[in-house]
Formats: structure tokens, sequence, C-alpha cells
């Protein structure tokens, strides 16, 4: 024989001496009969009170996101609605701005109160304005700085010089950032 076909013949017999023990040990070996019966049900009720109560908790932590993304999901369930109607509340503050310069008080006063009626309508839904005015600080995560210009004192570098258009939150989230110049 020659020495490959005996490293051959060694495997094998190593492989029905593992399959032997793993039969040995996969074989259900026999309960002793000292098991009291009282224990394995208060081992199997503990098991399934343990299942029940994780399964609870899964439960009640669904019912708690799902609510919290319903929720969330009717505050900024307009949102598309109020972005389309920021150019309408743009275009009146520009409307109000060319008629007080005409000096037509009357048409002023109607203008007013249908943009004011606007803008009541749509912070009853959630839609604020974001407060930014002239000298405030430039901050990069509540402004959009359009451009850069010379600041005409010193005391406003780095400072808002002019908003070019308002930014408006809806509930706790920015749907337009405040457009503004920025003194450098």
């Amino acid at each position: 024989m020659s020495s490959k076909d005996k490293n051959k013949d060694v495997v094998v017999d190593e492989e029905v001496q593992l399959e032997d023990q793993n039969k040995s040990e996969n074989t259900p070996t026999e309960e002793p009969e000292n098991i009291d019966p009282m224990a394995q049900l208060k081992t199997d009720l503990g098991v399934e009170k343990d299942r029940y109560l994780r399964l609870f908790a899964e439960f009640e932590n669904y019912k708690k996101r799902t609510g919290r993304e319903r929720i969330e999901l009717f505050k900024t369930a307009s949102q598309d609605v109020m972005v389309s109607m920021l150019p309408v509340i743009d275009d009146f503050d520009r409307a109000l701005k060319e008629i007080e310069k005409s000096g037509d008080s009357s048409a002023l006063l109607g203008v007013e109160l249908i943009s004011n009626k606007l803008r009541e309508t749509l912070r009853s839904k959630g839609l604020e304005p974001i407060g930014t005015k002239k000298g405030d600080t430039f901050d990069a995560e509540i402004h959009e700085a359009v451009t850069q210009i010379p600041a005409p004192s010193k005391d406003l570098k780095g400072k808002v010089i002019d908003v070019l258009e308002t930014g408006y939150t809806l509930g706790e989230k920015v749907i337009r950032y405040p457009k503004v110049v920025i003194g450098q």
C-alpha cells in the first residue's frame, strides 16, 4: 500500500470516529426520574412570563413610536402648502412697501388687512417668521448669507446688514432660512 492510500484510510477512520462521537452526543439521555414536576412547571411559567413581558414591552414601544411619528406627520403635513405660500407673503411685503411709497392710505389699509389675515391664518397652522433684523450677529446655523459687503461701521462687522428674505419655521422645523447680507 502506498503512503497516499494509508493517509486516505487514516482520514476515513477519523471521520467515522467523529460521526460516532456526534451520535453519542446527540442521543437523548434519559432524564432522571427524581425531577420535581412542580419545579419544572415553575421554570416553564417563568420562561413564559419573561416572553410575555418582552412581547408586551415591544408592543408598547411600537405604539409610542407610531404615535410620535403620527404627530410629527400631522405637524409637517402642510409643509408643502406652507412653502408654496411663502412667495405670496413675500409679494405682500413688497406690495406694502410700494403702496407706502405712493402715499395711498386707503389702498395701504386694504392690502394690510388682507396680508394680516393671511399671516394669522398661516400662523394658526404653525408657520412662524424667524425674527432676524439688521444688526443681529450672523449665525450660519440659522442664516443664509447671500453676499458680503464692506461694513458701514466697525461694530457691524460680522453682523447682518440687510435682510433680503424672511425665514420661516413650521413647528420646530426651519422650512426657509432667512437670506441676509453681512458686513465684512
